[in-house]
């Protein structure tokens, strides 16, 4: 099935509609592989008669099969290391300290903002796990959130094939966290306690998530238009607590998006923290940077 300049607009228009990811001209070879699968099982003739239908019959699963073709679920265990490495060195070790005084509660919420198939909540809880020792003492939910429904489902599950398993996941990790089942491996349950999965579109309603101490968004706001990025990074600040800490994507910068978002270094990671109230710390910049 070709792909004609009209198709890339009008499913362009759609895809950004359900999931402000921006598609152009360029992307004409995506569409055609991705969808044109799904076209012919929806029996549609083009790519606007697939979209229109899935948009004028509110056809929910159909909606989500266009979000599953065209999205990126690209992810790994303990994906650019550095992030977790400044949760373990500097972010945990300060909340515990913060929450482990009187009166405040030793109770610690995380937020995995488009998380896909589960690896990045996963990854976070390890960290904590091995950072804190009574870690089951504590109220820690670490939240993963996806808009594909397929995505949450498999990261519910907490199950991973050998070769998920192998992309980030160190020996030693793989033998305290999980163990074999056939096909693969599978989160042990006591680690799973610390997760919940539920389905999130970003470009909706954050109403009754959080406040959370700390939100990862890595890798899914490269997708949007400026505005939608600008208005995604705002709420999510309305979603941390007042010095809560804010990882992106080790090629994603805020600083354009005003003072608030003034970087903070931790070794070669990069975080905010955009509703402190206290002084900032001294701006450490890693080795070698400009």
């Amino acid at each position: 099935m070709q792909v004609s300049p009209k198709d890339i607009l009008f499913v362009a228009q759609f895809v950004q509609e359900l999931t402000g990811v921006v598609l152009d001209e360029t992307k004409a070879y995506l569409v055609e592989s991705r969808l044109s699968g799904l076209a012919r099982t929806a029996g549609c003739a083009s790519y606007q008669e697939l979209c229109q239908k899935a948009r004028s019959s509110g056809d929910r699963r159909l909606q989500d099969q266009v979000i599953d073709a065209i999205t990126t679920h690209e992810t790994l265990f303990f994906r650019d290391n550095s992030p977790f490495e400044a949760l373990r060195q500097k972010v945990v070790p300060e909340l515990v300290a913060a929450k482990a005084r009187p009166p405040a509660r030793r109770k610690i919420r995380i937020w995995s903002a488009a998380c896909s198939t589960g690896q990045e909540p996963y990854s976070i809880a390890m960290t904590l796990w091995d950072t804190i020792p009574d870690v089951l003492a504590w109220d820690v939910n670490i939240l993963g959130t996806d808009i594909s429904d397929s995505a949450v489902t498999q990261a519910s599950l907490g199950r991973f094939s050998s070769h998920e398993i192998q992309r980030g996941m160190n020996p030693a990790m793989l033998a305290k966290f999980f163990r074999q089942e056939a096909g693969g491996w599978k989160v042990k349950d006591e680690l799973r306690s610390l997760v919940s999965f539920r389905r999130c579109n970003l470009l909706d309603s954050l109403g009754g998530l959080g406040p959370f101490d700390v939100i990862f968004c890595r890798n899914v706001a490269i997708y949007f238009s400026g505005e939608t990025r600008r208005n995604l990074f705002l709420r999510l600040a309305d979603h941390l607590t007042p010095d809560g800490y804010l990882f992106v994507g080790a090629s994603e910068s805020l600083s354009d998006l005003g003072p608030r978002f003034a970087p903070q270094y931790h070794g070669r990671t990069i975080h905010y923290r955009p509703n402190r109230t206290a002084k900032p710390e001294p701006v450490m910049r890693p080795v070698g940077a400009g």
